[in-house]
């Protein structure tokens, strides 16, 4: 490049840092609850879920969007049915419905070859591929979830952090549950060519992480992961275009650095609030001599109150 303006001249780089900085502010909004709840794994088994849908979509001659919806609603209900009837613990359902989901993809994949580049972008992510479409889908999402959080905040944030009070107090915990679901799947399907289906976990979590470090409220951790995920966006976009790499992985790795960033100078912080009290030497007022067993010898004396604290002033 020579000058830092040179990518503005491409209309696909512009598209794709809208699309970067949407999903990267979306995917932090959303995975405040996703940390805080410990929800991590069912954002990186519903990516792997719905790419399996999209490989259907696509060899099947359907719109992407709406067979990626449809395969991924279709997995977080049969895991809830897994869940409730059997008696099979959450994680392990997840690994099992999702991991199959994903198989399904990269069987079909393997028969029919001439898609096999298509799919590359969903793996890896392909934001410079953005198109119009893609943008309104992105839009569409980012509105409905600030939307969402923003009328039901209350119940929102009752259901994240002690459910079990908000039911007895009146509060639609499932329904809250539900909808934060949804959600989730939501950015998980718009964000799925913007970051690849690898890379996906790792955007939707590392945001709320990072603000969690900066942060001991609520709402200030949601509006800083939201700022952290569209910073990240637009910087790693704007690293990968530089160095010729790979736009989902340079995004993730720009986050990561962030987050490393963060947690030595918080580390940092905290040594420094801890560290040890250390006395001076006292400094002496006077000396006289004294006599031991007929020998004299001389020796400092100091005031008790000249003694100081280094570092307290």
């Amino acid at each position: 490049m020579d000058t830092l303006t040179d990518p503005f001249a491409f209309e696909f780089f512009r598209r794709g840092l809208l699309a970067a900085v949407l999903v990267g502010a979306v995917a932090g909004l959303v995975g405040t609850y996703v940390v805080l709840r410990g929800m991590s794994y069912i954002g990186h088994g519903l990516s792997h879920a719905v790419f399996g849908g999209a490989v259907i979509a696509y060899v099947a001659g359907v719109n992407f969007y709406v067979g990626a919806t449809v395969w991924g609603l279709l997995a977080a209900w049969l895991i809830h049915r897994i869940i409730r009837r059997r008696g099979i613990k959450a994680d392990a359902a997840i690994g099992v419905v999702t991991t199959a989901s994903f198989a399904v993809g990269v069987v079909l994949i393997s028969r029919v070859r001439r898609f096999t580049r298509n799919f590359e972008a969903a793996l890896f992510g392909n934001i410079l591929g953005v198109t119009a479409e893609d943008l309104w889908v992105i839009a569409g999402v980012s509105l409905a979830a600030v939307v969402l959080i923003g009328l039901l905040y209350k119940e929102f944030l009752y259901t994240t952090f002690d459910p079990e009070s908000a039911q007895v107090y009146g509060v639609p915990t499932r329904a809250a549950e539900a909808l934060l679901g949804l959600l989730l799947a939501g950015v998980v399907i718009a964000a799925l060519q913007v970051i690849g289906v690898t890379m996906l976990a790792a955007a939707i979590v590392t945001p709320a992480i990072t603000a969690r470090l900066l942060t001991e409220r609520f709402d200030r951790m949601l509006l800083g992961s939201a700022a952290i995920g569209a910073a990240t966006g637009a910087g790693g976009l704007y690293l990968s275009f530089a160095l010729n790499a790979a736009s989902g992985a340079t995004i993730v790795l720009v986050g990561a650095g962030l987050f490393g960033l963060v947690l030595a100078g918080t580390w940092a912080a905290t040594l420094r609030r801890r560290a040890p009290v250390v006395l001076a030497p006292a400094r002496p007022l006077h000396e006289h001599a004294h006599e031991h067993d007929g020998l004299r010898h001389v020796h400092p004396h100091a005031h008790p109150l000249e003694s100081h604290i280094l570092g307290k002033g």
